[in-house]
């Protein structure tokens, strides 16, 4: 679900991080220090093992603000950037503005073919 990530529902001591650190592959534990680890909360961790456990289909979804700036990166319009003004799981309208003009038009778009810019 999330390529390259190991989620640890462990305390970690000094020698536990040391040893989670020389696992072949890991690139960095997240967080200042040994003793100040990022911390997932357990509301979005639940979500996470209920999907896994699930064992429907999960896509990879861009993630973006509201107000975020973004880029069209897929179809026809690829390549053309504006604000997200609204996002939905299927759909996000996007505001392309013309500032000379002061002008701006809104479009829906595929929420699956936009990415921050």
């Amino acid at each position: 679900m999330f390529p390259g990530y190991l989620f640890l529902r462990h305390a970690l001591d000094k020698k536990s991080y040391s040893e989670v650190s020389r696992v072949r592959g890991v690139v960095r534990v997240l967080g200042e220090r040994w003793d100040c680890l990022a911390r997932i909360p357990d509301e979005e961790m639940e979500s996470i093992e209920r999907i896994a456990m699930a064992r429907e289909p999960v896509l990879p979804y861009p993630y973006l603000k509201e107000g975020q700036r973004a880029r069209i990166v897929a179809g026809p319009l690829a390549g053309l950037e504006g604000i997200l003004v609204k996002s939905r799981l299927d759909k996000g309208l996007l505001v392309l503005s013309v500032h000379l003009l002061q002008r701006s038009v809104a479009m829906s778009v595929d929420a699956t073919a936009v990415a921050p810019a």
